[in-house]
């Protein structure tokens, strides 16, 4: 929720909201304005993360250099990303990546840093846009003073996501398509598909694609439990089927090779393998597929993740050169911070492979502050995917923390971080986003969700930025 500069400022809050008046000195000449919303969206001892958002509320420019100077000589930006940092003293500038290098009237660029700092960290007072100070009105273009017409960018009428996006690779921190625009996905994960499996028809599944506006659909296949090694070949018939059937629908699947029990994925590495070669060879053509080759790696060491992520990512490559490879991390997918260990092992000690992600999962009644502060930080220096989340505890039960969930997700959304939420399912349990009973009808309307599903259906039905 936005609110006036002057109540911002009352309060000490961390956002701001900027606005300009320039008169032009002809009637011929462009008009120009703009604003800028400063969010500090985490901090920890000696740094903070920062979420720029740059509107362009004038005639339309093509290359833009958006500056500010940063009011305590200790603040220092380390890291930036959809645009090229740099800082001079304490002014600090963006300047505009290929992608968003021409903004139209009313239309705004995300852009985001990681900083260090010694001591208070204050607000910047001023922003300019090519020199222009920003302040949120414009001058006039011809001798009336007229206001332009602020017009959001939405996806056009029929478009999908996989129709907007193709092929999808990472560049640097951040998931990109095919433009090497920096994306965000946000969707639902299916529940096991030995006990839910009735979940996933054509009634739910056009759902999910046509009124949640779902970018993706991860595809949970446990190895165990009774699950792939039960029946290797029914298993991986399935998770194909549904790799078409979101394809078919403009989404992407997620592909996940479901470890759990045991935590150590390299118990499992051969049925990794053998998985891995057959799905990569069914869907090498296709470029809607994602691979997440273990769920949540627990009880086993960095080191021995790492080994097994590099002995089944050449088994995808093999046939599926181009597709995007998730790993898990230790401590169930919590970059570490579950084991008492954090991000620093997997930077010191990437997976020797290109066009990969690394995974974190949350649940966001047991998973608070510490947890985002790893993120932040991690966000930074890795291409991070979640590709699972609750809004409950982690048990997958107990009260909806919806507070926290809204914490999170505008977090993930600053950092342009996929999600999948845990799951689309009629599981008696407080995580399902349907109500129990929902898959043995024909009904996935709003009626069917539960306050989960309503909670997370309406974050993820909201416009894409692509």
């Amino acid at each position: 929720m936005k609110r006036s500069i002057a109540a911002l400022a009352a309060a000490g809050a961390t956002v701001l909201g900027s606005t300009c008046l320039l008169l032009m000195p002809t009637a011929s000449a462009a008009a120009q304005g703009c604003r800028v919303d400063y969010t500090i969206i985490n901090q920890w001892q000696g740094g903070f993360q920062a979420g720029v958002k740059v509107t362009n509320l004038g005639d339309a420019i093509t290359g833009w250099s958006l500056q500010f100077t940063f009011p305590d000589s200790g603040q220092k930006v380390a890291q930036g990303w959809n645009a090229t940092w740099s800082q001079s003293g304490a002014t600090a500038t963006a300047a505009n990546a290929d992608w968003n290098r021409t903004l139209a009237t009313g239309s705004a660029t995300d852009l985001g840093f990681t900083g260090t700092t010694t001591g208070a960290n204050p607000v910047p007072a001023a922003f300019t846009l090519n020199g222009v100070t920003c302040t949120g009105s414009t001058g006039p273009v011809t001798t009336t003073p007229s206001t332009p017409t602020t017009t959001p960018t939405t996806p056009s009428p029929g478009s999908t996501p996989l129709a907007a996006n193709g092929q999808l690779h990472v560049c640097g921190v951040h998931l990109c398509n095919e433009a090497n625009r920096a994306i965000q996905l946000r969707g639902m994960s299916t529940h096991g598909l030995q006990w839910f499996d009735s979940c996933y028809n054509d009634r739910s599944l056009d759902a999910l694609a046509g009124d949640w506006h779902a970018d993706l659909l991860r595809i949970a296949m446990y190895v165990q439990e009774k699950g792939y090694e039960t029946n290797p070949a029914w298993f991986t018939d399935r998770v194909n089927t549904l790799v078409g059937e979101a394809e078919e629908r403009g989404m992407y699947a997620v592909v996940d090779f479901h470890t759990l029990t045991p935590g150590d994925p390299n118990y499992n590495l051969d049925r990794a393998k053998t998985f891995f070669a057959a799905v990569a060879a069914r869907n090498a053509a296709r470029k809607n597929v994602i691979y997440e080759i273990a769920n949540e790696p627990n009880g086993v060491s960095w080191a021995g993740i790492k080994s097994y992520a590099e002995q089944v990512i050449p088994v995808i490559r093999a046939a599926d050169p181009d597709a995007v490879v998730i790993v898990g991390t230790r401590g169930w997918s919590s970059l570490g911070v579950s084991d008492g260990s954090n991000e620093t092992e997997i930077v010191t000690n990437p997976v020797n492979a290109t066009n990969i992600m690394y995974t974190f999962h949350f649940y966001a009644a047991s998973h608070k502050d510490n947890y985002r502060a790893a993120v932040s930080r991690a966000a930074a220096k890795l291409p991070l995917f979640v590709t699972e989340f609750g809004t409950v505890t982690a048990t997958g039960g107990g009260t909806l923390d919806q507070a926290s969930t809204t914490t999170w997700l505008d977090l993930l959304d600053q950092l342009k971080i996929s999600y999948a939420n845990w799951t689309y399912s009629d599981a008696d349990e407080s995580s399902a986003a349907l109500r129990p009973g929902t898959c043995a009808g024909t009904d996935y309307g709003t009626g069917t969700l539960t306050a989960s599903g309503a909670l997370v259906r309406s974050r993820i039905s909201t416009p894409d930025s692509f």
